[in-house]
């Protein structure tokens, strides 16, 4: 499934590719014989086409430009406070007054969460002079010793993921962003990471199992009242930053404490299914939510197994990627309708009369670009029985055609994808919540979060299609229609009515910036390595280093892990194969599932 020793499956070159037209009717289209792959592009009612260099310049340079009003406006107008509110221009810290407020809390912890969030986007964007600048504030202005309770997966993630990424960037022999490291750096930033996860160790330590407490204060361990309850993405997402510290620093204590939790919630599998729920208790081992899908509560879980194996060579990692995985394939993927309704209507046939239904027409694609069915959609099913448990999506899952990217499975990863650009053409923006049987919002906010982009962007350098490049210029005008505000980009409060919402949170600048930068860049130093490096959930770079696979400590924890029983067939669509070179020229998913996708979503 996945190529041993690369972040990146890149499977295509760039072609010459042809200016793509408008359609005739559907009619025309479907009649047009020319291979699936007409010059199409009515779905959008717009062409997509290659870009010529200069408007891919001026697209990067629009991206640059957008970082950095939001960076310059923080640092002016809220320094040293965690983020910007960039209505009312000013800094926003933790609410030291209403310590149940986790929306804020769990995320604010009064050390400048915005400036180190954003460390390796200005390495990114090749300003060597102010990455040195804002490394030397954070070692000089930012201190742990703060009495706030944080979530144990948001400070890892964003703070020490952060920490990790620019000391690394810094220190590794391959300089994949050249030279970086201030004068007289001395690997503070390392030690910065290592002092945050000293704080955060009482979440594994006084936990009654392997799983760790979802929230620590900072300054005095887990909280009396502390839940018992944790999401399966905050407990088992915290392998890559845990182990790169490990391995930096030669003390296996924080990957173990990591490797445990995720081998204890991949051991609480539904039996029958093989799938995780969303939130466990951590006392008893026993699931508390047992929605199993891709976005809130399990995205990062599935994300990090892989990951894991990338930067650090354990095959036991891959092995349980590739059985969650093919358990997602296997019971998520499902028709619009929610449901494969071949096999509903197969079960029901005896009693219901409808032998005379032609039931493979109803069912959904076993190919996303290829056959007759329903499209194909990952929806939120119940963890042990496989059956839908709501009908709305969230935008979180929009990170998943992306980890196909890394997988090989590309054909899935266009078809998702176009899912959530076709929501996106709609909204000018992405609904927390997406009801796809009401074709409505059931949650209308949208705090600029990065995962379409952060797709888009792996799409565009797996394919080389121009159609991403015009999805990542969608996306980019959309936030400066709707988003930017006099000193910032603001959280759209309700996707239809275009209300703001005064919070810019940090990972608008660690990734959502980051990766639109990356989609115009065509020759970004990245992209010319030898593409040895992943992306944390943060949008953190992380070198693959020979310095991660090596253990500066005597022997092992691994369990040897393999799943109480393979599932017959683990066996998907991924290839790293090339795709045709005349996939080029067209867009990516034939017409005729364009029109499907966008009844979906309400747009016909």
């Amino acid at each position: 499934m996945l190529v041993p020793g690369t972040a990146l499956v890149l499977l295509m070159t760039m072609g010459a590719a042809l200016a793509l037209e408008e359609p005739g009717s559907a009619e025309e289209d479907e009649a047009s014989g020319r291979g699936g792959y007409p010059a199409y592009a009515g779905f959008y009612r717009q062409p997509y086409g290659p870009l010529a260099e200069s408007q891919r310049l001026k697209l990067r340079e629009d991206a640059r430009k957008m970082f950095y009003f939001g960076y310059e406006n923080y640092m002016k107008f809220a320094f040293p406070a965690d983020e910007l509110n960039p209505i009312d221009c000013s800094g926003r810290g933790p609410d030291w007054d209403n310590p149940s407020n986790i929306n804020i809390n769990d995320v604010l912890g009064n050390y400048s969460l915005t400036l180190i969030d954003a460390l390796d986007t200005l390495a990114v964007m090749g300003n060597t002079s102010e990455f040195q600048r804002a490394v030397q504030l954070v070692v000089e202005t930012v201190s742990f010793d703060q009495d706030a309770t944080v979530q144990v997966f948001e400070a890892t993630i964003r703070v020490m993921g952060s920490l990790l990424s620019a000391h690394m960037l810094m220190t590794e022999p391959k300089q994949l962003l050249g030279e970086l490291a201030p004068p007289g750096y001395n690997g503070e930033l390392l030690q910065m990471a290592h002092e945050l996860a000293m704080r955060l160790m009482p979440a594994f330590h006084d936990s009654p199992s392997n799983i760790p407490y979802p929230r620590v204060n900072l300054r005095h361990g887990v909280p009396v009242d502390c839940a018992k309850e944790t999401c399966t993405a905050g407990a088992g997402s915290l392998l890559v930053e845990f182990g790169v510290l490990s391995r930096l620093i030669g003390n296996p204590a924080f990957e173990w404490a990591a490797r445990r939790a995720v081998q204890t919630l991949v051991h609480l599998r539904c039996n029958d299914t093989g799938l995780l729920g969303n939130v466990v208790n951590l006392q008893s081992e026993e699931w508390v939510g047992k929605q199993s899908g891709l976005g809130a509560g399990l995205d990062s879980f599935y994300e990090y197994l892989i990951k894991a194996y990338v930067l650090f060579g354990k095959t036991e990692d891959l092995a349980m990627f590739e059985s969650v995985y093919h358990s997602v394939r296997k019971h998520l993927r499902k028709g619009k309708n929610g449901f494969d309704l071949f096999k509903i209507r197969m079960q029901i046939r005896p009693i219901g009369g409808i032998q005379n239904v032609n039931c493979p027409a109803w069912r959904s694609r076993q190919e996303c670009n290829a056959g007759q069915g329903e499209p194909p959609l990952y929806v939120n099913v119940h963890m042990c029985n496989g059956r839908i448990a709501n009908t709305w999506v969230d935008s979180l899952q929009a990170f998943f055609p992306g980890l196909q990217v890394l997988v090989g499975d590309i054909e899935e990863a266009i078809c998702l994808h176009a899912f959530y650009y076709a929501i996106w053409r709609r909204y000018d923006s992405l609904p927390e919540r997406y009801n796809w049987r009401l074709h409505a919002p059931d949650v209308s906010f949208y705090p600029l979060r990065p995962e379409l982009v952060e797709s888009t962007y792996l799409l565009y350098q797996a394919t080389h299609n121009p159609f991403y490049l015009h999805v990542g210029r969608d996306i980019l005008q959309s936030l400066e229609r709707h988003a930017r505000t006099h000193c910032g980009y603001a959280t759209l409060h309700h996707v239809v009515e275009k209300t703001q919402e005064d919070r810019m949170e940090s990972f608008f600048l660690s990734e959502t910036c980051k990766y639109l930068f990356l989609l115009f860049d065509e020759h970004h130093p990245l992209h010319l390595s030898s593409g040895d490096y992943i992306f944390t959930t943060e949008g953190h770079i992380i070198p693959v280093s020979s310095s991660l696979r090596r253990k500066a400590w005597q022997g092992d924890w691994s369990t040897g892990w393999k799943p109480s029983r393979w599932p017959s067939d683990t066996s998907s669509n991924a290839s790293c194969e090339r795709v045709a070179a005349d996939r080029h020229h067209a867009l990516p998913l034939q017409p005729v599932y364009m029109r499907q996708l966008k009844a979906m979503v309400g747009l016909l």
